[in-house]
């Protein structure tokens, strides 16, 4: 009985120092975006209470930059790249999961091998071909978005994970289905689809915050400070504003709010999908 209370214990006490280490800098951000121009940021021992706690950091920021505009644009580019992968890794899963052909399997090996490709090595021939079909942000507003979601449009990561939904489904819900008359899409999206939802958020939120986070890419691709995306534009902004972190730290927690009220309205979602994630099949 002991031993299991002292387990259990050490178990709580090495989650608590994990979520420690995992929340100090983001309240070391807040507190520096929260100081005012008299509380030296760099202080010895830190001072995460900032002793006059002010916005005017925030209003600086929205003043001095288009923020906005790169809140806008990393919007429109994370929408784009969840609704795409949620439609085509559904698309590709389903047969994988559901249906039986020849080399189903070679397929699928093949497909999750493309995880261990990191995409630096790909980043040439790709950028060669987003050039070649005039994607870039030079040509039009509406290609640049496309130049930079269409590259992203689809991960392994996702075709496996909706594919081990697929499988947790029973066999009997899409014979019913079949018995009744639906065809193989009639199937996937009025049936099996719905069904799937939980996973669904759980691909939707991992690929929003990829996309919202992405600096690599958005930096080579874009040309046109209208369409910089946050990440980009906090970095251009770090570099105008010099050594000053308090502005780069309000920027920071301002690109933060999004990527909060998207997980806040899944979840609900997210934590059954988490919970039924378990990989069966």
């Amino acid at each position: 009985m002991i031993k299991k209370i002292l387990k259990s214990s050490l178990s709580h006490l090495i989650i608590i120092f994990i979520c420690i280490l995992s929340v100090v800098p983001f309240l070391w951000l807040l507190s520096t975006a929260l100081k005012g121009r008299a509380e030296n940021i760099f202080a010895y021992p830190p001072v995460f209470i900032p002793k006059d706690i002010t916005l005017e950091n925030f209003k600086e920021v929205l003043k001095l930059v288009p923020i906005l505009r790169y809140i806008l644009n990393s919007l429109i580019v994370a929408i784009m790249a969840v609704v795409l992968n949620v439609v085509f890794a559904g698309l590709a899963s389903y047969p994988l999961a559901r249906m039986n052909f020849k080399g189903k399997k070679i397929i699928f090996f093949a497909i999750l091998a493309t995880i261990m490709v990191p995409f630096q090595t790909l980043m040439v021939p790709i950028y060669m071909i987003v050039l070649k079909l005039n994607l870039i942000d030079s040509y039009s507003t509406f290609r640049g978005y496309l130049g930079l979601v269409l590259p992203f449009a689809v991960s392994a990561f996702g075709i496996f994970l909706l594919r081990q939904a697929f499988l947790a489904i029973p066999k009997e819900i899409e014979e019913s289905a079949v018995v009744d008359g639906c065809n193989s899409l009639q199937i996937f999206f009025r049936i099996l689809f719905p069904m799937i939802k939980p996973q669904v958020a759980v691909l939707a939120i991992f690929t929003f915050i990829s996309s919202w986070g992405d600096f690599l890419w958005p930096s080579i691709v874009l040309t046109s400070e209208k369409l910089y995306t946050l990440p980009v534009g906090i970095n251009n902004m770090s570099s105008n504003f010099g050594a000053d972190y308090r502005l780069v730290a309000s920027g920071a927690i301002i690109s933060l709010v999004p990527i909060i009220i998207f997980f806040l309205l899944l979840q609900k979602y997210f934590i059954k999908g988490s919970q039924d994630g378990a990989i069966k099949g």
